[in-house]
């Protein structure tokens, strides 16, 4: 089984969940940007939820499906379509052989995830099938597709088998099938055009001063566009510590909001470095993240000031309805 790409889109990869494990040798952990989406798609075609698929930012590929394939895109609205019918997202698709899957204008977010029942199976480097760009590790052959690139697909669980015999039931395999089973709406997130981020205090919180925490958090700050997959540079008021200082390097993760000097904030992304040595403003929360993936380059965001427990609790709201659908996939099928 195989994808053949006929167009590329502006920046499609594979991506799984992220390559753990070597960041103590200063490998980036990368993966998705919006893992949620990722991890949905997956469940959506009964795969692992760490299997890898497409992302696709802003403007989508054309693909061509070589064999009969259940696929799932969830994410930002990028008006997918399969042959001449429009395609809704976090649903379950049976695409025949031979369908063309291609994208329109954008609606919402500015990336979305295919995956296909089975998985991308391109080689595993180092745990992962994730692309690096800047390393040229990972994916297929460490870059964003280009048109001709044929992309392999593992072997579909059992249960993505039987969910495709059952789609196929419903309209015979040589037609578009669409599950009429779809997630809870608390399941689907929105991407607001300007989405309120929620953070955490960084370690260097309180060596701002009073009027830059401040700004920080009751401000719109717009996204540049010399951000990418490793860093969202924001404009916006400048904030400042309340004197200079001298810091050892340490770890960062992904959202963690850095304030080099100049005071303009960079927010870190999925394919951030391992560690930072400018002062930590914040941190976006794990719940929060799709939605700072989703953040197009020109748009605004906002801050709001949480605790730990609170951060804590909304992951694991998260986790526990994810587990839910993970219920009742299994039940429905």
């Amino acid at each position: 089984m195989s994808l053949l790409i006929m167009k590329p889109g502006l920046l499609t990869t594979v991506q799984d969940l992220g390559r753990y494990g070597y960041q103590q040798y200063g490998v980036v952990a990368g993966g998705a940007m919006d893992s949620y989406a990722l991890r949905m798609a997956n469940l959506l075609v009964g795969n692992d939820e760490r299997e890898a698929g497409l992302e696709m930012t802003v403007t989508g590929p054309e693909i061509t499906f070589a064999e009969p394939s259940l696929i799932s895109i969830c994410g930002g609205g990028l008006s997918p379509m399969l042959d001449e019918h429009p395609l809704p997202l976090w649903r379950t698709v049976y695409a025949p052989k031979g369908a063309r899957l291609h994208f329109g204008r954008l609606s919402g977010g500015c990336r979305a995830y295919l995956a296909v029942a089975g998985g991308i199976a391109v080689p595993v480097q180092l745990n992962s099938r994730s692309t690096y760009l800047r390393a040229g590790i990972g994916g297929h052959l460490g870059r964003a597709l280009r048109s001709g690139d044929v992309l392999p697909i593992g072997t579909p669980t059992l249960r993505g088998n039987v969910w495709r015999e059952r789609l196929t039931r419903e309209q015979g395999p040589e037609s578009l099938s669409v599950s009429r089973w779809f997630p809870a709406c608390n399941l689907i997130p929105s991407y607001p055009e300007t989405p309120v981020l929620r953070v955490i205090a960084g370690e260097e919180f309180l060596a701002f001063s009073k009027e830059s925490r401040e700004r920080f958090l009751s401000e719109l700050f717009t996204i540049l566009p010399q951000s990418d997959r490793m860093g969202y540079r924001l404009s916006g008021s400048s904030l400042n510590p309340v004197r200079e200082q001298s810091l050892i390097s340490s770890a960062v993760t992904y959202g963690t909001v850095q304030v080099p000097a100049g005071g303009s904030p960079i927010i870190l992304m999925a394919d951030r470095q391992t560690t930072g040595g400018y002062p930590k403003l914040a941190q976006v929360i794990t719940a929060d993240l799709p939605l700072l993936a989703q953040a197009k380059i020109g748009s605004a965001v906002r801050f709001r000031l949480i605790t730990l427990q609170e951060a804590q609790e909304q992951l694991l709201q998260q986790e526990l309805e994810l587990n839910r659908l993970r219920l009742v996939l299994e039940h429905y099928y």
